[in-house]
């Protein structure tokens, strides 16, 4: 069973600044994009692991560097669900950090970027986020199910 604990401004704080680390070391490696914060750790009030999660868009020129890049940083995880715009990236570290990569405008980043706009904007959005995570007996699933409605409605 997982152990959530509930984000706090402060560790929202945490997660900015390990952003900006991680935004530091992907400039020094040479990895095009934009580094945005998302997860459970990016909003007060959210159940978490305690991970940070972040989304890294790049265009579509940029995919193949950022993916052949991203080694020296993160291992490369879920590859079983990659595509050509989508891959995800960890690193098991402490905090654990994962990186999606997406390309600008493709399903997967308009489903990031709109999903985690509305979380910010609607306090029963986070409430049924919290209620699946506490409730759910297949989160991953539940939690994409939840994600496409969230995103469906933003539109």
């Amino acid at each position: 069973m997982t152990r959530w604990q509930l984000t706090t401004p402060e560790t929202v704080d945490q997660a900015v600044a390990a952003l900006a680390e991680e935004r530091r070391k992907l400039i020094a490696e040479g990895v095009p994009g934009d580094l945005l914060l998302t997860g459970g750790s990016s909003l007060a009030g959210l159940l978490t692991k305690g991970d940070i999660d972040l989304h890294l868009r790049v265009t579509a020129d940029d995919f193949p560097v950022a993916v052949s890049r991203l080694p020296g940083l993160f291992a490369a995880a879920r590859t079983e669900i990659w595509t050509s715009w989508f891959a995800v990236f960890e690193r098991a570290s402490t905090p654990p950090v994962g990186v999606a990569v997406t390309v600008v405008g493709s399903e997967h980043d308009l489903r990031f970027v709109r999903s985690w706009e509305r979380m910010g904007q609607s306090a029963a959005a986070r409430e049924q986020y919290n209620h699946l995570k506490r409730t759910s007996t297949d989160v991953e699933a539940d939690k994409s199910r939840f994600f496409d409605n969230i995103t469906a409605a933003a539109l």
